[in-house]
């Protein structure tokens, strides 16, 4: 593996540890809070962290081997991205049912998930930056799609961040509840929409 690959795969080992702490912490927070977008953030946060594990290994496997054939590694990477936009799609229509079924009544204590939207803000851009120039480096599909997704990553993290604010600073208000619904709604069409663009351009050959 060249350093370029090697810069990759520890890039892509970095995101999944850096990542793991989240659902983790989340699914604590879940204890004590129970907002629709804090509810939404775990799910998400959990499925891109599988995502993220699945792309792991894929990137390790295909550019570890040297017997494998470029067809091969395309097959691997295809299917790999393929399974980041499944999860993506699931996911999101996972929190569309979870906002609209939670219930109006007291969010509890959204701290924690509120530290982590903030945290995920700063993570999210610098790897997304990453990612980006790695991907001009090397064009490889992998890198691609978590550039992609690092880049509206964090833009939802600002707009969880907003919304968690609000319900933090007015609690039991309908203000926070509908900022609540709508942050909640807003992180289920993010992963739809990646997961449906994701699955196309595979589907299409396009990377």
């Amino acid at each position: 593996m060249d350093k370029e690959k090697k810069s990759g795969y520890r890039t892509l080992l970095l995101s999944v540890l850096m990542s793991a702490y989240g659902p983790v912490i989340l699914g604590l927070g879940l204890r004590v809070g129970h907002s629709s977008t804090q509810i939404a953030d775990f799910t998400r946060r959990t499925a891109e962290l599988l995502a993220l594990i699945v792309a792991f290994i894929v990137y390790a496997v295909t550019n570890s081997r040297k017997d494998m054939q470029a067809g091969q590694k395309q097959v691997w990477e295809k299917r790999g991205n393929l399974f980041t936009g499944f999860i993506m799609c699931v996911s999101g229509l996972s929190m569309l049912a979870l906002s609209f079924l939670s219930a109006d009544d007291d969010k509890g204590n959204v701290i924690p998930a509120l530290v982590i939207a903030v945290l995920g803000v700063i993570a999210n851009s610098i790897f997304w930056r990453r990612y980006t120039v790695l991907y001009r480096r090397q064009g490889n599909a992998i890198l691609g799609v978590q550039a992609r997704l690092y880049g509206a990553k964090s833009a939802v993290d600002i707009c969880v961040t907003a919304a968690l604010a609000v319900v933090l600073a007015f609690p039991g208000t309908g203000t926070s509840f509908w900022v609540d619904r709508a942050g909640s709604v807003l992180v289920a069409l993010y992963m739809i929409r990646c997961g449906i663009k994701t699955i196309a351009e595979q589907k299409a050959g396009n990377q």
